[in-house]
């Protein structure tokens, strides 16, 4: 798995977060079987960045925590088929990789949500992440049952990697 992370702002976060993130996206892609060699682009923002970008692309003018940009149109949640026709908007020509997505994450949401939820900084970068993994992966949570899949699929991936609420 490539993990390409840009940091807008140079945060100075307790924790390598790069290496956080790409364990999150591994154990995510484990745990959903991915057969492929995988591509996924995490941004870093700030409050500013993240909600003009939320207003650009969703129309709503508001921070959020994160937002998932899905590359790989998924025909079942966690299902990787691949039409033959769709390969070349799907894997990047020189690596072979399946682009899976971008991630875009708010420095500011992360450590405020810590702080309002408990627990560490690392832990809400993570689940954060994995939330958005798991959109790229085809999950979403619109409906009450998409939700609890997706939640439950959340912390079995934190828990995987002994990241709990400490």
């Amino acid at each position: 798995m490539t993990l390409y992370m840009e940091d807008e702002w140079g945060v100075n976060w307790p924790f390598d977060a790069q290496e956080t993130a790409r364990q999150v996206c591994q154990e995510t892609l484990e745990r959903e079987h991915c057969p492929y060699e995988v591509q996924v682009n995490l941004v870093l923002t700030d409050n500013g960045g993240i909600r003009e970008l939320n207003r650009q692309c969703r129309g709503i003018d508001r921070e959020t925590d994160v937002l998932s940009f899905p590359n790989v149109e998924f025909g079942e949640e966690g299902v990787f088929h691949i039409d033959e026709g769709r390969e070349a908007d799907y894997f990047d020509p020189d690596t072979g990789e399946l682009v899976l997505g971008d991630i875009m994450v708010c420095v500011d949401k992360v450590q405020e949500q810590a702080q309002n939820y408990g627990h560490s900084i690392r832990r809400e970068f993570a689940f954060l992440v994995a939330h958005s993994m798991l959109h790229l992966c085809g999950y979403d949570h619109m409906e009450t049952e998409q939700a609890k899949r997706m939640e439950q699929r959340q912390e079995a991936i934190l828990a995987g990697l002994g990241i709990t609420r400490d």
